[in-house]
């Protein structure tokens, strides 16, 4: 599926919307029943609101209804076209959508309204400004003074013109004053136009770059995402806060499934003041529409500034519509239990993991890395280095295959503060976890060399007058060609390239 470009698409669809709209006022049906059954009447209206005459089912009107209807539904129109405007007015390629409300003021005969969207159009930045510039002066030829320029810079002018004996006090006549004047405002104008074309010259770069400004299914190339973090960095550094939020949603129409750029948008707008709703907004179109829940992060960050906010519930409720979908993400439920902790206590949160370690739907390595996250709870919140043993020890049986389990073990063993008189003890319980690696565990090759270079690590840096001696058998058990080797045959895993150790290659497989 792919979507056009948003400034035609805007364009389009208020040009469709105001026609239908005029036709419909135009073309009501009404039925009016006598004696002799019903009676169908036509009325003609003004060219330029229907182009061609239909038989409309509806008697003729007093004319202050049909006037009333006609107003009605340009009021309505030009309400669109600022909506449009709002849209898509900013765009660097919005010369279609402008053409068309300037054409639309014209059927309407509206000259002061299209003096005054000329007027904006030239300080906007974008491929066709020199056009409508142009245009505005041809048509400020025509326009009294005080529509020209604003009443401070006018103000401004004339006192400068008397100033320099050029005005009133210098005998010259209004014509000439007059004259002086315009000269000195279209000076203005032109300093305007050169703003327009500096800032237009400074976003050619990037507008240039952009290969394809609609919405696709297909990845956008590495080069395009570059191209959109520099200009959005650029727009930034000019810090026009309309500019930096337009130039965002022109990005998200592209990269609607990158989260990177949902993410950065809404870090943008936090840093806003008073702007949470609009945060909130953000989030909710990424999680709600745009970002795969496949990639759940953009979510997790919506829950936390739901948090924020004071609404727990809500964010509770995120983290839960995620798992219906990815029921086994840990990611997701460490976060759940940590949302729990952090408003309802401790044993909320154990209650999380308790209640997805049991859950059918779940699988084994994802439960494997679910209790080693309780059992760092008990440790590092609780307090309770024994406790979370207890559950390593209670586990490790269900979990021979998981190396997020036994890595996990192995450092939280390691990384219990040594007692004095109490160095055995823990050296005793490391090297448990080491002989269960080597002995119970059914892990890839490559994981158990890098488990056990863990654990020489802490030899040398931890280990006791005998460690030399046990880091040396270790490193040729483990490092050692085929004929001295003692890793279980069971674990060995063809398919994975060992893992350098202590800066030397990996060591060559023997059959």
């Amino acid at each position: 599926m792919i979507v056009g470009n948003c400034v035609n698409l805007v364009t389009m669809a208020i040009s469709r919307m105001s026609g239908a709209l005029i036709c419909f006022a135009r073309r009501r049906p009404s039925a009016h029943h006598d004696d002799s059954g019903f009676h169908f009447q036509m009325i003609e209206g003004p060219s330029h609101h229907v182009h061609t005459r239909q038989p409309c089912l509806l008697p003729p009107p007093p004319s202050q209804t049909l006037c009333r209807v006609s107003h009605d539904t340009n009021s309505f129109t030009i309400r669109l076209f600022e909506r449009g405007a709002a849209c898509v007015g900013l765009d660097f390629l919005a010369h279609p959508f402008w053409d068309k409300y300037i054409e639309f003021e014209e059927r309407m005969e509206g000259a002061d309204r299209i003096f005054t969207i000329l007027g904006r159009i030239i300080l906007i930045p974008m491929h066709q400004y020199a056009r409508y510039f142009e245009k505005y002066r041809q048509w400020a030829q025509s326009r009294p003074l005080t529509a020209i320029a604003p009443p401070g810079t006018l103000t401004q002018l004339q006192m400068d013109l008397e100033n320099e004996g050029a005005g009133y006090k210098a005998g010259r006549n209004q014509a000439e004053v007059e004259r002086e004047l315009r000269a000195r405002i279209d000076n203005y104008h032109l300093e305007i136009f050169r703003r327009t074309q500096t800032e237009t010259t400074k976003r050619w770069t990037y507008e240039s770059e952009i290969k394809r400004p609609y919405f696709h299914v297909t990845e956008l190339d590495e080069s395009q995402l570059t191209n959109w973090r520099k200009y959005l960095d650029f727009e930034e550094s000019e810090g026009d806060f309309t500019r930096t939020q337009f130039l965002y949603e022109r990005c998200l129409v592209t990269c609607a499934q990158h989260d990177e750029f949902w993410l950065r948008y809404a870090r943008w707008m936090l840093a806003q003041p008073g702007k949470e709703e609009e945060v909130r907004n953000i989030y909710q179109r990424a999680s709600c529409i745009f970002v795969p829940i496949a990639l759940p992060t953009t979510r997790l960050q919506y829950a936390y500034f739901e948090e924020m906010s004071g609404r727990v519930d809500v964010a509770k409720d995120i983290h839960e519509a995620i798992l219906i979908n990815l029921p086994g993400h840990v990611e997701t439920i460490v976060s759940l239990a940590n949302v729990s902790r952090r408003h309802s206590g401790l044993e909320s949160a154990v209650a999380v993991y308790q209640s997805h370690i049991e859950s059918q739907t779940i699988d084994a390595s994802a439960k494997a890395a679910l209790v080693a996250e309780w059992a760092k709870l008990l440790w590092k919140v609780k307090g309770a280095p024994e406790e979370a043993r207890q559950l390593f020890q209670k586990y490790q049986h269900w979990y021979l295959e998981s190396a997020a389990f036994w890595t996990n073990y192995l450092r939280f063993e390691i990384e219990q503060p040594a007692a004095a008189g109490s160095e055995q003890t823990q050296y005793d319980r490391i090297r448990r976890v080491v002989d269960d690696i080597l002995t119970k565990s059914v892990l890839p090759e490559a994981i158990v060399q890098e488990l056990i270079t863990t654990y020489m690590k802490y030899l040398l840096e931890r280990g006791t007058k005998d460690a030399a001696k046990e880091y040396m058998n270790l490193d040729r058990e483990i490092n050692g060609p085929g004929s001295v080797q003692k890793l279980p045959k069971a674990q060995a895993d063809q398919g994975k390239p060992l893992l350098p150790v202590n800066g030397q290659p990996a060591p060559i497989r023997y059959a």
